[in-house]
């Protein structure tokens, strides 16, 4: 999923930032109400996280200007302010969960996950599949013929966004952009190695290869089975 974090706390929203990629999911920041009003408003999100007390324009105060430009992206608030009253203020000024500070991550990412999947993505869309090669987008399980395949962080951001691409060539230039959040090119070989290590993973004990790399294009999965 992308998600955009609106929170001017830039430790809390570096640490948020980190563990959401962890997660496998992109991931952009704004640390005033303004920038991440306009963010929200010009970009498309599956979900924000938005801290209700912000500089600038208010958590509240965004997600009603958001509502009244019809844009429904799921919100999660993250406040400070925990009371029931505080909660109910929330939820009424266009919020969809309201998580009090401080809190657990793996609750916060479970809601944000919970919320994406409101959003209306296909069932089918959460699982992916290419031959007997299946990605579980909730899980984050990589099973191939029922046999688990554990993979990094970035491997599995990788393998998930070529498998999302099935049969069709996925170019250095989008790999950079979506898996590693690069809008240039760092010259650098990260690409070749995070995919030899993933054909590796993904190939090794198994009969049939699906990860082929097309000379002078980039990469592309498929099963010609």
């Amino acid at each position: 999923m992308k998600i955009l974090i609106i929170e001017d706390d830039l430790d809390a929203a570096s640490y948020l930032a980190k563990a959401f990629r962890e997660a496998g999911h992109t991931i952009d920041h704004a640390s005033d109400g303004e920038s991440g009003l306009f963010m929200a408003t010009e970009n498309t999100y599956d979900v924000l996280v938005v801290d209700r007390m912000l500089p600038r324009r208010d958590g509240l105060s965004v997600i009603i200007e958001l509502r009244k430009k019809n844009i429904n992206t799921p919100v999660l608030i993250l406040s400070a302010l925990g009371q029931v009253d505080d909660r109910v203020t929330g939820l009424r000024a266009g919020g969809d969960d309201y998580l009090p500070k401080p809190y657990s991550f793996t609750e916060l990412l479970a809601r944000v996950e919970v919320l994406g999947r409101r959003r209306g993505q296909p069932e089918q869309d959460m699982v992916y599949k290419v031959g007997d090669l299946e990605l579980d987008r909730l899980s984050h399980e990589v099973r191939r013929q029922g046999k688990e395949i554990l993979l990094q962080p970035r491997e599995y951001r990788l393998l998930e966004y070529l498998m999302k691409n099935a049969g069709q060539v996925v170019t250095r230039t989008m790999l950079l952009e979506n898996v590693w959040d690069y809008h240039f090119d760092p010259q650098t070989n990260v690409i070749d190695v995070h995919v030899s290590r993933l054909r590796s993973k993904i190939e090794k004990d198994f009969d049939k290869p699906l990860l082929r790399t097309i000379r002078g294009a980039g990469y592309m999965i498929k099963d010609d089975g």
